[in-house]
C-alpha cells in the first residue's frame, strides 16, 4: 500500500509507497516552494521528454534486463517542470541498487532519491517531482489496479494535482534491423523490444488516461549521478541530514582514484575556505581548503556528517 507522508515544515517531502501486487515505494523528494505566481494549472495535454531522458530510460531498461536482476521490476522517478498544461521531464532518478524488487513489485530507495533530488536542484531550483516510470512483466502496458490504489492517494500533492506515469514492457515487435525509436501511437514509444506507454492521473480521477508524449532536445540533468549511485545510496541519509542542517553544502561528481566519485563541499565563513569530502566506492577522504590549498584531514570516521562536525569543532577550537 502506498502512503503519502507530507511534511509541511520547511520543505515539502514525498515519502510515497506504492503497491504493484506487492510492496513498492516512491521516494521522499524535498520540493522547492512554488513561485509566488504559479501558472494556472490545467489538465495535462502532453508530456515533453528530452532526448537525454529518453535515452536514459531505454538504455538503462535494456541494461537492467541483461543484468543479474533482469527478471525484476525496476523504475525511475521523473523530475522536471510543470507548465500550465504540459510536463517537461528533465531528469531521472533510478530506483537504486538497494531497491527491494521482484517480478511483481519494486520498492525505491527513498533516501538515495531524496539526496539526488537535492543535488540535481543545484542546477535548477525549479525542478519538481512529476511522476514515475516503472516496468511491468509480460505485456501489461497499463497501470494495474494496485498502481491506481497507490497513485490516487498522492497525486494531489504534486503541482497541478496530477502525475505522469510511464509503464515499461519488453513486448515490442520492431522490424529486424531497426536502429531508431518508433512512436506507433501518440502515447507509446518503442525501441526494439522495449516499449514505454505514458499516462496521466489527476487527483479524484477514477481512471488513468493516455498522455501523448513528445521528444525535445535536452539533457538528463541527473544522468551524471547514475555512475555514482551506489555512493549516493551509501551516504544518502548522512548527506541529506547535512544539507538540512548546514547552508552552503554542495555535491558534485568528480573523477576519483578508482573512477567517478562524489565530492561534498561545505563552505566555511572565511573567504576561500571550505571542508571537502571525497566519497569513493572504497574510501572517504576529508580535506580542508584554504586560500586555494587543499590539506588532508583525518577525523577518524567514515560517517560524513560526523566527520564534518568534528572538523568544524576542531577549527572552532583553533580560533
Amino acid at each position: 500500500m502506498l502512503q503519502a507522508l507530507v511534511s509541511t515544515a520547511k520543505h515539502l517531502l514525498y515519502d510515497l509507497h506504492r503497491s504493484l501486487r506487492g510492496a513498492s515505494s516512491l521516494p521522499r523528494i524535498p520540493d522547492e516552494p512554488v513561485s509566488p505566481s504559479p501558472p494556472e494549472y490545467q489538465r495535462l495535454k502532453r508530456v515533453l521528454v528530452t532526448d537525454g531522458v529518453g535515452r536514459t530510460l531505454f538504455e538503462e531498461y535494456a541494461a537492467h534486463r541483461e543484468g543479474s536482476r533482469g527478471d525484476e521490476e525496476t523504475g525511475w522517478v521523473l523530475l522536471g517542470l510543470r507548465e500550465a498544461d504540459e510536463a517537461v521531464v528533465l531528469a531521472t532518478l533510478p530506483a537504486g541498487a538497494e531497491r527491494s524488487a521482484g517480478v511483481a513489485h519494486v520498492q525505491f530507495n527513498s533516501d538515495g532519491q531524496a539526496l539526488a533530488s537535492r543535488v540535481v536542484r543545484q542546477q535548477d531550483r525549479r525542478l519538481t517531482m512529476l511522476g514515475v516510470v516503472h516496468t511491468h512483466p509480460g505485456s501489461l502496458r497499463h497501470p494495474s489496479d494496485g498502481d491506481y490504489r497507490g497513485d490516487s492517494q498522492w497525486v494531489g500533492q504534486l503541482r497541478g494535482r496530477e502525475g505522469v506515469f510511464g509503464i515499461g514492457t519488453a513486448d515490442g515487435k520492431m522490424p529486424v534491423g531497426t536502429a531508431f525509436a518508433h512512436q506507433p501511437k501518440p502515447h507509446v514509444q518503442r525501441w526494439g523490444e522495449l516499449c514505454l506507454t505514458w499516462y496521466a492521473l489527476a487527483d479524484g480521477d477514477q481512471h488513468y488516461r493516455a498522455l501523448p508524449v513528445s521528444l525535445t532536445l535536452g539533457p538528463d540533468l541527473a544522468r551524471h549521478l547514475h555512475p555514482v549511485w551506489t555512493i549516493v545510496e551509501a551516504h544518502a541519509e548522512q548527506l541529506d541530514r547535512l544539507y538540512r542542517q548546514q547552508t552552503g553544502v554542495r555535491c558534485d561528481v568528480v573523477e576519483g582514484e578508482d573512477g567517478p566519485a562524489l565530492a561534498v563541499t561545505v563552505v566555511l565563513a572565511e573567504p576561500g575556505s571550505a571542508i571537502r569530502v571525497l566519497l569513493e566506492r572504497k574510501a572517504v577522504r576529508y580535506y580542508l581548503v584554504r586560500a586555494g590549498e587543499q590539506l588532508l584531514a583525518d577525523p577518524h570516521t567514515v560517517c560524513v556528517d560526523h566527520g564534518v562536525y568534528l572538523l568544524l569543532a576542531e577549527l572552532a577550537t583553533q580560533c
